[in-house]
């Protein structure tokens, strides 16, 4: 049997997973969860089946719901009308208990949740199709969601969901054309491991490994060197469980139109159930970290994009400081470098200590605390983690986080170098823990050819933070990728030798204190804003599917549906959206607001 799934309910732990894009569960008091490996005990959703129980169920609710009530209240009288106080109320309905069945889905960072009642995970595809089948004849939603990796919550639903967390077997490799099959559910990393005996892998990777398959292709996330494509361009046929049509394959031989439009469809033409994707042979890189200035920078942007396999810059905000991270298979013939580190990495990180001590005694003193028998010893924290609690203890004020960046640039320093190991251990990176995030795409040239415009926008970015003397903390990521043939890719272009850009800028959420997180929410939402009104128009930048936010002024939405209207074929993904699921039951609240 189809086991829908009832996400047991419990508090919310923190987990040192290193990114946005990646497995936090949320830091608010609510009972939360995410996305499970495997299936929680089908019994805990098991219907009482006497009518004493019944019974005694409704009495428990009425006392809940008038427990509700009274704190409502109670809590109303209690405090002034201020932001406080209003504050303090929707803590209380937080806390208030929940249905059983009852349960909130949070994306990784926390900065988007649902409370729904129906949460699928098929097994096979059988169960797939019935649970499509069934959702489509009752016209109810159930929204395709991934790992919940997502920072805009791209895949929540209130409605409804459906996880291929249980369908993530490897189901054909093919060394000789050097492509696999695999369910949609498999993780990144998984499917990876389980590849490599054949002396395969993937041929780029975003950030981390933690992504769905299904998930990474459907947001067109991307890894980094201008040439290599997008992570949906790396597949060449899809199976999809569509509401009207039942179950489809598409590839570029079988309906290629379909085929681009669904690459990188956002979940809403089928559910992504089966994926082949096109590997490349297994190799070991060699990673070089150098810390360089944006004169230099510029000098050997067209030698970097086109000597290295994967090319990647870090801005540090405020400085002058650009670290430079590249790629390349090892050499054949020399082999892996001989290097010998100037500095341990004690000696990189003890700068950051420092400064955490120092800051950590003036705030103190300023609050009038005492010392927290309970801080963890600071030796023991890796830089990203040492960031986090540095940038806690005033995360808005600028000339705090201005040390904090002086720190982050003086920690690449003494962490020049160069790193051995398989691609997929080597194209990681630790972005620290939650935050939010803005990412955007623009054409810069070809190969050949660059335009510079990707290091113009940095300028202007940087010069936007100063001037604004936004809080901004670091690093500035820029990354590179060739074109996609996916219709709705950030990236998509008919022009074989055109590269893009890639731009994120974030903000982190280092507290679970709500009021610092809501104040830090409202600083990046600014950061933001403030960046698209100088930049993306005059760049042609795009936000990345799976960081893009939906305005809640009418007038700023209607401008974001005209914006996409001239990048992406709006009128061809409506149209193919009416005759897959012409009930919208994979849709959601963002889709329809993006694609009304």
């Amino acid at each position: 049997m189809l086991r829908a799934l009832t996400l047991r309910r419990s508090l919310p732990s923190l987990h040192p997973h290193p990114h946005p894009h990646h497995h936090l569960k949320a830091l608010t008091p609510t009972p939360t969860t995410t996305i499970p490996k495997h299936p929680l005990n089908p019994t805990s959703a098991r219907p009482f089946s006497t009518s004493k129980a019944s019974d005694a169920e409704l009495r428990k609710y009425l006392g809940y719901a008038a427990l509700f009530v009274f704190c409502g209240a109670a809590t109303y009288y209690s405090f002034p009308f201020s932001e406080n106080a209003k504050h303090k109320k929707a803590q209380i309905f937080r806390y208030a208990p929940l249905p059983e069945d009852l349960h909130t889905v949070s994306n990784w960072s926390g900065t988007h949740e649902v409370q729904t009642r129906v949460f699928h995970q098929p097994e096979n595809l059988q169960q797939l199709e019935n649970v499509v089948k069934e959702a489509n004849e009752k016209k109810t939603r159930i929204r395709p969601v991934g790992s919940g990796l997502s920072p805009n919550g791209i895949g929540l639903s209130r409605a409804g969901m459906v996880n291929l967390a249980l369908m993530d077997r490897i189901l054909e490799v093919d060394k000789e054309k050097k492509t696999v099959r695999v369910e949609a559910g498999i993780r990144v990393q998984q499917l990876v491991d389980g590849i490599k005996d054949s002396g395969l892998t993937l041929q780029n990777f975003a950030s981390i490994r933690e992504q769905q398959i299904g998930g990474i292709v459907q947001v067109g996330a991307h890894g980094t060197g201008a040439r290599l494509p997008p992570i949906d361009e790396q597949v060449i046929s899809m199976k999809l469980v569509t509401p009207a049509k039942g179950t489809i394959e598409v590839s570029k031989e079988k309906h290629p139109e379909l085929f681009y439009l669904a690459r990188c469809g956002l979940g809403a033409l089928g559910v992504v159930a089966e994926v082949t994707i096109q590997c490349v042979e297994r190799q070991e890189l060699v990673e070089h970290t150098t810390v360089s200035n944006m004169k230099e920078v510029k000098k050997n942007h067209k030698k970097s994009l086109s000597d290295n396999k994967h090319v990647k810059y870090l801005y540090i905000p405020y400085t002058d400081t650009v670290v430079v991270v590249t790629c390349n298979p090892v050499s054949k013939w020399k082999g892996p470098p001989k290097f010998k580190p100037k500095y341990s990495q004690n000696e990189a990180i003890q700068h950051a200590r420092d400064l955490y001590r120092e800051s950590l005694q003036k705030y103190r003193k300023i609050k009038n605390e005492s010392p927290d028998n309970d801080e963890p010893d600071i030796n023991e924290l890796s830089f990203t983690e040492l960031r986090d609690k540095l940038l806690a203890l005033d995360p808005l004020n600028k000339d705090h986080v201005i040390k904090v960046n002086q720190a982050e640039a003086e920690f690449w320093k003494k962490s020049e170098g160069f790193r051995v190991g398989w691609s997929d251990e080597i194209l990681g990176f630790d972005c620290g823990g939650q935050q939010w995030v803005s990412e955007t795409c623009f054409p810069a040239g070809t190969l050949a050819k660059p335009s510079m415009k990707d290091l113009e926008f940095i300028e202007e970015l940087k010069q936007l933070i100063e001037k604004e003397e936004i809080p901004a903390p670091a690093p500035i990521e820029q990354r590179w990728s060739g074109r996609s043939k996916s219709a709705m890719s950030p990236a998509s272009s008919l022009e074989e030798d055109d590269i893009f850009s890639w731009v994120g800028i974030i903000m982190y959420l280092p507290t679970t204190d709500p009021r610092q997180r809501k104040e830090i929410t409202e600083e990046f939402f600014h950061y933001r804003h403030r960046t698209q009104a100088q930049l993306w128009d005059q760049y042609s930048a795009y936000e990345h599917w799976a960081k893009i936010e939906v305005p809640k002024d009418k007038e700023e939405l209607a401008a974001l549906q005209a914006r996409l209207r001239k990048r992406f074929p709006v009128d061809a993904y409506n149209k193919a959206r009416r005759e897959l699921d012409p009930n919208r039951i994979l849709s959601n609240n963002k889709l329809e607001k993006l694609f009304p």
